[in-house]
């Protein structure tokens, strides 16, 4: 060692779960970018005809959907992922979990290939999909996040 230098050994480890957390809502934000601009526009009508209705964004609530406009089976993926997490947010400080809630959360709305802008302006709507498919997981989440609702914990979402 060279004067005046010291080796400081094991520094910044205690601090790994932050940056990890960190690290995987920023991969989360990116893939849900990447996710891609949807399914192509549909052709132009001729010229002297009328076009089509255009499809709703906000599917309504009918066989195999719940409230808030997602599959089944996408809302019980929500509440496995959900269900995953708990006991890391039991953990660790609730902001880290607010971290892991974001990181989640923008996960399966990539996985799903749902449009990020729906949930960008309706935060809201993650309770909503939680509470009609799985309330006790989704009071869980809340409790260990320390927070009134899911919605309160998305950044960004």
């Amino acid at each position: 060692m060279f004067m005046g230098q010291r080796r400081v050994q094991g520094t910044g480890r205690r601090h790994r779960p932050a940056v990890m957390a960190a690290a995987a809502a920023a991969a989360a934000a990116v893939v849900t970018g990447c996710a891609g601009p949807g399914p192509a526009p549909a052709p132009a009508p001729a010229p002297g005809t009328t076009a089509p209705p255009a499809p709703a964004t906000t599917a309504v609530p009918g066989p195999g959907l719940v409230p808030g406009g997602v599959t089944e089976a996408q809302a019980a993926q929500l509440c496995t992922d959900l269900e995953g997490q708990l006991q890391s947010w039991r953990t660790y400080t609730p902001t880290i979990g607010k971290t892991g809630l974001n990181g989640l959360v923008g996960t399966w709305i990539a996985k799903n290939n749902l449009n990020a802008l729906d949930f960008l302006q309706d935060r809201g709507r993650i309770d909503v999909i939680t509470t009609a498919a799985c309330p006790g997981i989704r009071q869980e989440a809340v409790t260990a996040l320390v927070i009134p609702d899911l919605a309160s914990g998305l950044i960004g979402f």
